[in-house]
C-alpha cells in the first residue's frame, strides 16, 4: 500500500496539466498495467481512451494533445495557416480555433481528441524524398517542447497546398502581405525540393502579388516543374484554380 501511495504521490507531482498519458509514461513513473486499472477503479486516473489516461479532474489541452500525437504519429507538427498564426502572421482571428496538423502517414484519430480539439489532418508529400521530412520543424520558443512548429517558409508552402481545400486563396493573399520577414534563402531551398506544381506557382504568384522581391527569384522553381504547362484544377468550393507557368 505505501508504495502504491508513493507512486499515485510521484504521478500527481510529475505528471504535466493538460499532457495524456500512454502506458510508456506510467511505467516510468513506476505505475503497471494492473496499477493504472486500480488507479481508474480508485478514481485516481481518467481513460480516455485505449492507450491513453489523464489525471482524474483534468482534461487535455492543446499542446498536451498534440504533443501525445507527435508520439505516435510520424512526422506530426503543426503547419500552414496555423503555424504562421501561431508566429504573428495572421488575418481573421476565430473564435475557436482549427488547429491545421500534418503528418508523414494516416493516422485513426481517437474520438477524445476531436472533443479536445479543433483540427484538421493530411498527409501531403511536398518534397522530394532527398529533403529531411523534419526540416524546418521545431517548437516555438516559448512553447511546449513536445509540439512542433513549421517555420514561416515551410508553412508557406503548407498553406499554398491548402488553397481549395478548405483554404481561400483571398485569405491566402491577406496573410501572404503579413510575411515581411520570409527568409529567401530558407524558402529558396524548400522550393528547391518541392514537387508539387501549384504549391510551387501559388507561392510565386502570392509573393508578386504582394509586391516581395525575392519572388521575382521564383521562376526558376516553376520551369524546374513543367515550364509552358497551365495548371487548373477545381477547388472544394466548386471555383476553378488556375496557374499560369509565367
Amino acid at each position: 500500500m505505501g508504495n502504491k501511495a508513493t507512486t499515485v504521490q510521484r504521478l500527481l507531482q510529475e505528471t504535466k496539466r493538460g499532457h495524456p498519458l500512454d502506458p510508456e509514461t506510467l511505467r516510468e513513473m513506476g505505475v503497471s498495467t494492473a496499477l493504472a486499472a486500480h488507479m481508474v477503479k480508485s478514481g485516481w486516473l481518467q481513460r480516455l481512451s485505449r492507450g491513453a489516461y489523464v489525471l482524474t479532474g483534468d482534461v487535455p489541452s492543446r499542446d498536451g494533445t498534440i504533443a501525445f500525437l507527435s508520439q505516435r504519429v510520424p512526422g506530426m507538427h503543426v503547419g500552414g495557416k496555423t503555424a504562421l498564426s501561431w508566429q504573428g502572421v495572421r488575418h481573421n482571428v476565430a473564435y475557436r480555433e482549427r488547429v491545421v496538423l500534418w503528418g508523414q502517414k494516416p493516422y485513426d484519430f481517437p474520438d477524445w481528441v476531436g472533443e479536445h480539439l479543433l483540427y484538421s489532418y493530411q498527409t501531403t508529400a511536398l518534397f522530394d524524398d532527398d529533403f529531411p521530412y523534419g526540416n524546418g520543424l521545431k517548437p516555438l520558443p516559448s512553447g511546449d517542447p513536445g509540439v512542433l512548429v513549421s517555420v514561416p517558409e515551410r508553412a508557406l508552402l503548407e498553406l499554398a497546398s491548402d488553397v481549395g481545400k478548405g483554404q481561400t486563396l483571398e485569405e491566402a493573399r491577406n496573410l501572404m502581405v503579413g510575411l515581411r520577414n520570409i527568409r529567401p534563402k530558407v524558402l529558396d531551398e524548400f522550393l528547391t525540393h518541392c514537387t508539387r506544381v501549384k504549391v510551387v506557382r501559388l507561392v510565386r504568384d502570392l509573393g508578386v502579388d504582394a509586391g516581395f522581391s525575392w519572388a521575382n527569384d521564383l521562376q526558376k522553381h516553376v520551369d524546374r516543374l513543367g515550364a509552358g504547362k497551365r495548371w487548373s484544377n477545381k477547388t472544394k468550393d466548386g471555383d476553378r484554380l488556375t496557374l499560369k507557368p509565367r
